[in-house]
């Protein structure tokens, strides 16, 4: 109900919020093959051994020609599939842009108000356009792999940015220490309060598994003690609450073909155009 927007959604989500205990959110980011949903499942899995009930939003690519996706993330967490304290939810993009899907939001708040302890989003996987998740995440960690230029990627796209940690996956590549000594490089030149810290997994054998935990660990920490936890939260409801209204917003101007034509054959000029189309609904 609340991905297709349909029935009682809206009525449902208004229910829910009172019961929302502030689950913990760890996104998971980077380009596609640098092992995130493998690194999911063996995060879900010490996140199960420490007794957290464990959801999974995993937000998959879009055709732009058949509309449908693939949603293979469940493939490869199977181990996880018969477990009842996880609960892995497969979610299309729908052509959003960021990494995650329109209604990652409030999937959030239904998997929270369900009991879930921690929450992890994994997003798209498309490569230099998924900041996003840093406004729908408590602590964003970034994946790189050695050898693929990933850091240099990283530091284009603006995900060292919004790293809180930085994992370099399959670090049993020979040119893994190469890697970390560049991504360690960027980081020592940043001036913000938290660091991101550099951790090294092969999560195919759970190596490294345990090192990204502590380090995810004491992130959430710091973000209790310096009060950014807050803040994040605070600017993630209005972030979602902006987002809303511009959907709301978007589905009542439908631009008349008069108007088009008028800056099609320049009439007039499209920001005229523009403010004529708002005015026209009151805004």
């Amino acid at each position: 109900m609340i991905e297709n927007a349909v029935g009682d959604a809206r009525s449902v989500l208004k229910d829910l919020a009172p019961m929302a205990a502030g689950a913990r959110v760890i996104g998971l980011t980077g380009a596609p093959g640098a092992g995130k949903s493998t690194v999911t499942g063996a995060l879900v899995r010490v996140f199960r051994e420490r007794g957290e009930r464990v959801a999974v939003l995993a937000v998959d690519p879009t055709s732009p020609f058949s509309g449908g996706a693939l949603l293979g993330d469940r493939v490869r967490m199977q181990e996880h599939a018969t477990d009842p304290g996880v609960f892995i939810r497969s979610m299309g993009s729908r052509g959003q842009l960021g990494g995650l899907a329109a209604a990652t939001p409030q999937a959030v708040r239904v998997l929270d108000a369900a009991g879930f302890g921690v929450i992890l989003i994994e997003t798209v996987g498309v490569g230099q356009a998924e900041v996003e998740i840093a406004s729908a995440a408590d602590t964003t960690a970034v994946l790189v792999v050695p050898g693929m230029g990933d850091s240099v990627q990283a530091a284009k796209a603006g995900l060292l940015e919004v790293a809180d940690v930085l994992v370099v996956n399959k670090a049993d590549r020979p040119e893994t220490q190469h890697t970390v000594r560049d991504l360690r490089s960027m980081v020592a030149l940043s001036a913000a309060p938290w660091r991101p810290p550099v951790v090294t997994t092969v999560a195919t054998s759970g190596e490294g598994i345990d090192e990204l935990v502590r380090q995810l660990d004491r992130h959430w920490t710091w973000l209790a003690d310096s009060g950014e936890r807050a803040r994040r939260r605070l600017a993630r409801a209005r972030d979602e609450v902006t987002a809303l209204a511009f959907g709301a917003v978007r589905a009542r101007l439908a631009v008349p073909d008069e108007l088009a034509a008028r800056v099609a054959d320049g009439r007039l000029g499209p920001y005229e155009a523009a403010d004529e189309l708002l005015a026209s609904v009151g805004i």
